[in-house]
C-alpha cells in the first residue's frame, strides 16, 4: 500500500511500512524511511507509486484553473467534491490527487481553509491579484530587456534618466536599479565600471559631481524663475569704488574706495553688495538662500547660491551704480582710524581690477613704491591701502615680516583636459590689503551687532578651534574681539543673515531677521555649518582628483611633502594630501620628506607613496 501526502507545500508519494492511528511509517521514493502524520495524507493507493504521481501531475497540468474556479461557487468546498464537479463523476484517486495539486498551485484562486478544504477567491480580489501577476511579468520582462541592452554595451534612455540615483542614492525597488545591478552582476563589474562601459558616465569628475549633487541638490542645480523686485532709490555715494578679484570671479561682493580729505587724511570706504535689500522674509529667493547656503566651488566650474539675474543685479560690476552697505573710516597719517560710519547707498563701481593683471606690477618685489611708475588704475590707492593694511596687522598683533613664504595652490583644467597648477602666495601685498580691509569691516560690524544685543552668525575662537556661534566671542586667531562674515552676501547665507541684522541697525525702518535665542537662527547656523563643510570637502575631493591627473600627465615619480600627522602628508606644490608608508616613527610634524610614487591611478583616485628620505625645507 502507498500513500499520497503533502509535506511543506509539496505533494509526495511513499510506500507504507506500518500504519498507526496518527502516523504512517513509510519508505519514500528515494528509499528514506520516515514518519508521516495521518493528517497530511490525502489518499491510499496500490500500484507503482512513481507512476501514480506522474499521472496526477500530468492531469493537474491539464486542469483549466479558471474553469475550476468558476464551478466552485462562494462557499467552502472539499477537494473531493470539486473534483467530482469538475470531472463529472466520482473522482479516481489520481483525479483527486490532480485536483489537490491544481488547488495548491493556484493560491490566488483558492484559499486553503483546512485539510482538503478550500474557498474560492472573490472575483474582484482575483482580478487584482491576476493584474499584479501580469504587471510583475511585464516588469520582469522589462528588467531583462534593459539588462540585456546594458550587457551589450548600450544605455537605455530610461536607465540614463535614473543613472545619478542608481549610482549614488539607489532605490532598490526601482526597475531601473534592478536591471542595472543584474547587468553589473552578469558582467562582474562595479556600478561605476558598468556606467562608464555603457556610456552613462563620461568622466570621473562627472561621476563625483553627480554624487555630490544627488546628495546636496536633490532637486537639481537649476533655479526657479525669481524676478528681482525694484528697489527704492538710494542716495549715491560721493566716491567711486573699485574691486579686486580673481579673473574668474563673477560674484563681486566687495569694493574699496579712497578719498583724499587733505592734510594727509584719507577716507576709506569698504562697500559690500547688498542683495538682502531685495530679499523679503519668507520669499522664494530667501528659501533658495536657505536651501543652497553657499556657492560651491570646484576646478572648472561652480554652483552659485543665487540665480544669475540676482547676481547680475547686485554684483559690484564696473560701469554702474550698485546697491551696497558701506562702512567708512577716516584715517590719519599715522593710520589711526576714526569711529565707523555706515550707510546704505548706491556706489559707482569704476573698475573691476583682476589679480592676474595687476599682480605682476604690484608684488613684494615691485610696485609698492609711491615714487615709481603707476602701471594700472588705482595703483597709487593700492600702495596706500597696503601700508594701511600693514598697520592694521600690527595693531592686531599679526604682523610677521620674517615668516617663511606660504602658498595656496589651485587647479585649472583647459578644454583639452590638461591640468595646470596655479600658485598664490599667502600674504602677498594684494592678499594682505584685501583680507585686512575685510577683517576691518567684518570685525567692526560684528562688534556693532554685539553692542546692540543682536545675534548673528559669528566666527569665534576663544580657545581651541574656530567655530560658529550665535553670540560674539573673541577670535584669537584673528586677534580681534568680535568677528563674523558680512562681506560675501552673494555667496554665503551666513553673510546674508548678518547683513540683514546689520541693516536693521542702519535703517530704522528695517527689522532684524532674528532676535536672541531664536530657534530658527540656531537651525540656520547648523544648516550653514554642515553645508559649508560638505561643500569644502567636495572641493578638496575634486582638487585631489585633478592633482592625481596632473601627476600622471607630468610623469612625476618623486614628490616632496610636509608631514602633517603620522603618515598623513601634504604634497608640496599641489592641493593634495595623502598617506605615505615607511615614514620613520620619530619624524616630526611639519618636517619635509622625499617620497616615491609607487602606484598611481587617477580614475580610481588612488596614489601609493613610499618614504625615501628627509629633506631640508624648501623656502623658495
Amino acid at each position: 500500500m502507498n500513500i499520497f501526502y503533502e509535506e511543506s507545500g509539496q505533494f509526495k508519494v511513499a510506500s507504507v511500512v506500518q500504519k498507526n492511528d496518527s502516523t504512517y511509517q513509510v519508505d519514500t521514493q528515494h528509499g528514506k524511511r520516515t514518519k508521516v502524520k495521518a493528517n497530511n495524507v490525502f489518499a491510499e493507493f496500490d500500484g507503482d507509486m512513481a507512476a501514480f504521481l506522474d499521472k496526477a501531475q500530468a492531469e493537474a497540468a491539464d486542469i483549466d484553473t479558471d474553469l475550476l474556479w468558476e464551478v466552485c461557487g462562494e462557499d467552502e468546498f472539499s477537494a473531493e467534491a470539486i473534483a467530482g464537479e469538475y470531472f463529472g463523476h466520482t473522482p479516481a484517486k489520481t483525479e483527486l490527487a490532480a485536483t489537490l495539486i491544481a488547488l495548491y498551485a493556484a493560491p490566488m484562486y483558492f484559499y486553503k481553509k483546512g485539510k482538503g478544504v478550500f474557498k474560492a477567491a472573490p472575483e474582484e480580489t482575483l482580478k487584482q491579484a491576476l493584474a499584479a501577476v501580469e504587471r510583475k511579468k511585464q516588469q520582469d520582462a522589462q528588467i531583462e530587456s534593459w539588462a540585456e541592452a546594458l550587457t551589450a554595451g548600450e544605455m537605455p534612455s530610461e536607465i540614463q534618466a535614473d543613472l545619478k540615483t542608481i549610482l549614488h542614492a539607489p532605490d532598490k525597488q526601482a526597475l531601473t536599479y534592478k536591471a542595472f545591478t543584474k547587468a553589473a552582476d552578469a558582467l562582474k563589474l562595479s556600478a561605476y565600471e558598468l556606467a562608464k562601459r555603457s556610456g552613462g558616465i563620461a568622466s570621473v569628475p562627472q561621476y563625483l559631481q553627480d554624487g555630490f549633487e544627488v546628495k546636496h541638490f536633490p532637486k537639481g542645480t537649476g533655479f526657479p524663475e525669481i524676478a528681482v523686485p525694484p528697489l527704492p532709490e538710494l542716495p549715491q555715494a560721493a566716491a567711486a569704488a573699485f574691486s579686486i578679484d580673481d579673473e574668474s570671479t563673477t560674484e563681486v561682493d566687495d569694493a574699496l574706495s579712497l578719498t583724499d580729505l587733505g592734510n594727509g587724511m584719507k577716507r576709506v570706504g569698504i562697500h559690500i553688495a547688498a542683495p538682502s535689500l531685495a530679499v523679503e522674509r519668507g520669499s522664494d529667493i530667501e528659501k533658495v538662500i536657505h536651501e543652497r547656503l553657499s556657492t560651491v566651488y570646484f576646478p572648472g566650474s561652480k554652483i552659485t547660491m543665487l540665480p544669475e539675474n540676482w547676481i547680475a543685479a547686485f554684483s559690484l560690476d564696473s560701469g554702474d551704480y550698485r546697491p551696497a552697505v558701506s562702512i567708512y573710516f577716516d584715517v590719519d597719517t599715522e593710520f589711526n582710524i576714526s569711529l565707523p560710519s555706515c550707510k546704505i547707498e548706491a556706489v559707482k563701481i569704476a573698475d573691476n581690477l583682476r589679480i592676474q593683471a595687476i599682480e605682476p606690477h604690484f608684488n613684494a618685489e615691485t610696485g609698492l613704491d609711491e615714487s615709481g611708475e603707476m602701471k594700472f588704475a588705482h595703483h597709487a590707492d593700492l600702495i596706500w591701502f597696503y601700508r594701511f593694511a600693514i598697520a592694521l596687522q600690527k595693531a592686531r598683533g599679526k604682523y610677521e615680516p620674517e615668516r617663511a613664504p606660504q602658498y595656496d595652490y589651485s587647479v585649472e583644467v583647459d578644454s583639452d583636459g590638461i591640468v595646470g597648477i596655479c600658485r598664490r602666495e599667502r600674504g602677498s601685498p594684494i592678499d594682505t590689503l584685501v583680507s585686512e580691509m575685510m577683517i576691518l569691516a567684518n570685525s567692526t560690524w560684528a562688534q556693532m551687532l554685539d553692542e546692540h544685543d543682536l545675534p548673528g552668525l559669528f566666527r569665534v575662537q576663544p580657545s581651541g578651534k574656530v567655530r560658529m556661534s550665535t553670540q560674539s566671542e573673541p577670535h584669537i586667531g584673528m586677534g580681534v574681539q568680535h568677528y563674523g562674515w558680512f562681506t560675501s552676501p552673494l555667496r554665503r547665507a551666513a553673510d546674508y543673515i548678518n547683513q540683514k541684522q546689520l541693516i536693521s541697525l542702519i535703517d530704522g525702518n528695517a527689522e532684524p531677521l532674528f532676535q536672541k535665542n531664536d530657534a530658527d537662527l540656531f537651525a540656520a547656523l547648523r544648516d550653514f555649518d554642515t553645508a559649508y563643510t560638505a561643500y569644502a570637502d567636495f572641493q578638496r575631493q575634486m582638487e585631489s582628483y585633478w592633482s592625481l591627473v596632473y601627476l600622471q600627465q607630468q610623469g612625476i615619480k618623486e614628490l616632496t611633502a610636509t608631514i602633517l600627522k603620522e603618515d598623513l602628508v601634504r604634497i608640496e606644490g599641489l592641493p593634495l594630501t595623502a598617506r605615505a608608508t615607511g615614514i620613520p616613527f620619530d619624524a616630526l610634524p611639519k618636517s619635509q620628506v622625499l617620497l616615491n610614487i609607487t602606484e598611481l591611478d587617477a580614475e580610481k583616485q588612488f596614489i601609493a607613496l613610499n618614504y625615501v628620505k628627509a629633506v631640508a625645507p624648501n623656502v623658495a
